[in-house]
């Protein structure tokens, strides 16, 4: 026992020299390390860069946005003026040709061409005043009105257009159809009968 006594003793005593014997002390004042700092600073002037990137490429995306917005408004306007221009070219086409059958036919009655006539002349005169209120319109600043106001007033004259066509051609068909139905009236009324 005394064996293991002394053995123990001696391990006891090692590892207080290890321990206690060696003078440990701190070497002085912390060192920092300032790369991270370093890289903090230039990671925040990156990022002053990219937002100063996003503002310009934000800004330059609204210019785009606002001249696609202007040239969508002109081609609206284009648009309209084509349209109106077609339905007078309609009304041209009904006034050269079926309003000619109309008044020459001799199912119309004399103090009908005048109410038929009367009836072309107001559409044909609303369809140049159109032209006129949109030439002025699209030559002018009239009012100094902005391209939408000017889109909108377009666009109401284009369906004001439209009626005028689908007038035209109600009345068209209408007289037609008189002529028709006088025609065969005639026909009925003056057949010979042969029983």
């Amino acid at each position: 026992m005394r064996k293991r006594f002394k053995k123990m003793l001696l391990v006891f005593a090692f590892a207080k020299a290890l321990l206690f014997a060696t003078d440990v002390s701190a070497q002085g004042m912390p060192v920092y390390d300032n790369t991270n700092f370093v890289s903090l600073v230039k990671q925040l002037i990156e990022s002053g860069k990219q937002t100063a990137e996003m503002i310009k490429s934000v800004k330059f995306l609204k210019d785009a946005k606002d001249a696609i917005e202007k040239v969508s408004s002109v081609v609206q306007q284009l648009r309209a003026v084509e349209e109106i221009g077609r339905n007078n070219q309609r009304l041209i086409q009904v006034m050269q040709n079926d309003m000619q059958d109309i008044l020459n036919s001799p199912y119309i009655k004399p103090e009908e061409v005048v109410r038929v006539t009367e009836s072309f002349e107001a559409i044909v005169q609303d369809s140049l005043d159109t032209m006129d209120f949109i030439d002025e319109i699209l030559s002018s600043d009239y009012l100094k009105m902005s391209d939408a106001e000017r889109a909108e007033i377009l666009k109401k004259k284009e369906a004001e257009s439209n009626e005028m066509v689908s007038s035209i051609n109600l009345r068209t068909k209408r007289y037609r159809d008189i002529i028709s139905f006088r025609k065969m009236q005639d026909k009925v009324n003056n057949r010979e009968t042969a029983y």
